[in-house]
């Protein structure tokens, strides 16, 4: 079973982390993923609690997006470490990460629907 994590940076303004939750409640609504958010700071959940929810649901697999514009400091330094030490406290699981969104061809849609 696999699941998905939306992984953002989180908001002290708690109207921007409630969107993210809202964004991943509809893409939980349109695939057959176990869908959870995650956050870097913040925001609740936090990349280690959605990854115990998920795996007590028995995922063999989960893919973390990250819900970034492009590939900072956070990427490049701060997600991987967090998923090597997830890969260690979770050998079962195989962990995927994808690229932000920055490149995504739906970005230049929605920069133009704007």
């Amino acid at each position: 079973m696999t699941g998905l994590i939306v992984f953002a940076h989180g908001s002290r303004v708690e109207s921007a982390n409630q969107s993210v939750r809202k964004l991943t409640h509809q893409v939980r609504q349109m695939n057959e993923y176990l869908v959870s958010c995650a956050f870097l700071e913040l925001g609740q959940p936090d990349l280690s609690q959605a990854v115990r929810e998920l795996a007590q649901h028995g995922v063999t697999r989960i893919i973390v997006v990250p819900y970034f514009l492009t590939l900072g400091i956070h990427l490049r330094r701060d997600l991987p470490q967090m998923v090597d030490e997830l890969r260690t406290a979770h050998p079962a699981i195989d962990f995927e990460v994808t690229e932000p969104l920055d490149g995504h061809p739906g970005l230049l849609t929605a920069v133009l629907d704007r």
